[in-house]
């Protein structure tokens, strides 16, 4: 990457954090680190559940040994640990002619990252695809936050396949202690993820933000063409014309979408969906608005 277009994507991002930071401080009161804290807790014991305990912090294993509901028990935390998990796969490669998915990842992802460290959270990122693509441990300061950024936007990913179960299971192994983890993807992957997923939400605050591409959602008519599926590297011949293909690829979106909503409502995870031709800034701004709104209740 030369140095003028680093420098652009630089201007981008430091233009992105000052927008969300101006409107953030705007319309939300109080701490503007709050939106960045999870419970701000490590797991210290369990004892039985009461009546009015938050059900997030059920120890769901423990209770399965015997009769009682079990109810996890935390300390304070000296630190907050800030982490993205971020999908690298193919498919992330798709988007309009202007913006790929990927890159609206790098750009949440990087923006998140400096305000984040500005808020003396540690930041840390694991980039994937069905493989661990890109590593970088949780730690504090703005080098950290430009580091993941340069990072992500010079990786080359090795593998086109996708596997969201092996990145969550590479993620627990790294997190030693709970920390909030924004996993940004498309969420398109054959293999069932969600078992997997709310073993990540019961250690973890979790954040997901699902990238989408209205092409994709609705194809354009262009008759009988070939479809390559960029991660398996395979071609097809499709009648993109065809009313039950066009009915079948909008169902098909459809339900991973709210297949992810009803999952993140059931375990009270954020959700935030984000198409790669819109502006992300007010949806976040929106986000931690409502962050915020729950760290005071």
């Amino acid at each position: 990457m030369e140095q003028s277009q680093w420098k652009a994507i630089l201007s981008k991002i430091r233009k992105y954090e000052i927008r969300i930071r101006k409107a953030v401080n705007t319309h939300i009161s109080g701490n503007f680190s709050s939106v960045f804290k999870g419970s701000g807790l490590e797991f210290d014991d369990v004892r039985i559940y009461q009546y009015g305990d938050d059900i997030r912090h059920i120890d769901w294993h423990a209770s399965a040994k015997d009769d009682n509901t079990y109810l996890k028990v935390f300390k304070e935390e000296k630190e907050q640990t800030v982490f993205f998990v971020l999908d690298v796969s193919a498919s992330n490669q798709l988007g309009t002619e202007t913006r790929q998915k990927i890159e609206a990842g790098r750009e949440i992802v990087s923006v998140l990252a400096l305000s984040a460290v500005k808020e003396a959270s540690q930041v840390g990122c694991l980039a994937f695809s069905n493989q661990r693509e890109k590593y970088i441990k949780a730690e504090k300061g703005e080098k950290k936050a430009y580091e993941i950024a340069i990072n992500l936007y010079k990786l080359e990913p090795q593998s086109t396949q996708t596997d969201i179960p092996k990145a969550i299971a590479q993620t627990l192994q790294v997190l030693k202690r709970r920390s909030v983890v924004i996993f940004v993807s498309d969420f398109l992957d054959e293999k069932d993820y969600q078992d997997e997923l709310s073993g990540l939400a019961k250690k973890h605050d979790l954040i997901i933000i699902h990238l989408t591409n209205p092409q994709e959602i609705t194809p354009v008519s262009l008759g009988l063409v070939p479809i390559l599926d960029v991660e398996t590297n395979t071609t097809r011949w499709i009648n993109t014309s065809s009313a039950s293909f066009r009915k079948e690829i909008q169902q098909y979106h459809q339900q991973i979408e709210e297949n992810l909503k009803s999952f993140c409502k059931l375990y009270q995870i954020n959700y935030m969906n984000v198409s790669v031709d819109e502006d992300f800034v007010p949806k976040l701004v929106k986000l931690f608005k409502t962050r915020n709104k729950t760290r005071k209740k």
